[in-house]
């Protein structure tokens, strides 16, 4: 599956710039959303690729966003891939419980534009 769009749901300014300038020059489609109201809508109201999903946000949290589109046997968003990206460390329970619904989790200080590319390359050799 070719991957063109994306979707990043992001409150860190210096974080979204760098992840949009890096996917827009490897030639993504991408809108950045800065706060949970606003990546829902936006979820829900254009197919996406790939989102990527920050857990601590403003107005909603990305664990409420993924358990809105993903959670309790549903999947309003079926051929999107979810990426978590937080620097939030979670207790290995709630950990596990969110990997069941998303395509990669991933720590934002261990992660550089490059190898947040090389995680999207594999999701589309998947």
């Amino acid at each position: 599956m070719a991957i063109k769009s994306i979707l990043i749901i992001e409150d860190d300014r210096f974080i979204g710039e760098m992840y949009v300038r890096s996917l827009k020059h490897e030639g993504y489609d991408v809108d950045w959303m800065v706060d949970g109201n606003d990546g829902l809508v936006a979820a829900r109201n254009k197919q996406y690729d790939v989102m990527l999903l920050d857990i601590m946000l403003p107005e909603k949290r990305g664990t409420e966003i993924l358990q809105l589109l993903r959670g309790e046997g549903k999947d309003l968003i079926p051929n999107t891939h979810v990426i978590i990206m937080t620097n939030f460390d979670q207790d290995d329970e709630s950990r596990l419980a969110m990997q069941h619904n998303v395509d990669a989790y991933l720590i934002k200080a261990e992660i550089t534009p490059r190898k947040l590319l090389d995680v999207i390359a594999k999701l589309e050799q998947a």
